[in-house]
């Protein structure tokens, strides 16, 4: 609420005559507030040869002072609610973000991990695949060398067999031959020449 200006008093040559009414010193507003009823138009012009004496009106006490107080009481509640909205405003805009941050490294890391389980499950499929390969290469090299075997020992047995044939046939014929000296021996009656290494 505007107050009114004090108005400045000009004196033309006497001092204005005091009044009826006693005027009270200027006290503290928040002491005692005090009204000076304005002079009447009776009082203004006491006589001529004097000039005319203004009053300072105080400011009517009563609702203007609590509606100030309400007004700045209520200025200064509705600056700290209206602070306390922008505070709770930029908190809730401050969690807002937080939580989209948090969704979107959440989001990434999800991907990033489906990512590497995606490689990580075709890169055991490969080896998979190529240990198959490998152990149909074994399987195939191990049969192959397996039936090698297999016909070398029978070539080798085959041969012990030929040898041994060969053996029993001379010894057969070695036999016949040492019977038949024997006996052409014996129809002589003339002894071997030579001797076994025993006699």
């Amino acid at each position: 609420m505007a107050q009114e200006e004090p108005k400045k008093v000009e004196y033309e040559t006497q001092p204005p005559a005091p009044t009826d009414e006693p005027v009270e010193s200027p006290k503290d507003v928040t002491e005692e507030k005090t009204v000076i009823p304005p002079p009447s138009v009776d009082e203004e012009k006491p006589e001529e040869s004097k000039s005319l004496a203004v009053v300072e009106k105080a400011p009517e006490p009563g609702p203007e002072p609590a509606e100030d107080k309400k007004s700045t009481e209520g200025s200064v509640h509705r600056d700290s609610v209206l602070a306390r909205v922008e505070t709770e405003k930029r908190i809730s805009l401050i969690r807002a973000w937080e939580e989209s941050e948090k969704s979107k490294a959440e989001n990434k890391s999800h991907k990033k991990l489906s990512g590497i389980t995606s490689w990580e499950n075709s890169q055991k499929a490969s080896v998979e695949s190529q240990l198959k390969k490998y152990e149909e290469k074994l399987e195939k090299q191990k049969a192959e060398y397996v039936e090698k075997m297999k016909n070398k020992m029978a070539l080798i047995h085959k041969e012990a067999e030929e040898k041994r044939a060969i053996i029993e046939a001379k010894r057969g014929e070695e036999m016949l031959k040492a019977e038949e000296m024997a006996a052409k021996y014996r129809a002589t009656g003339t002894a071997p020449k030579k001797l076994l290494g025993c006699f």
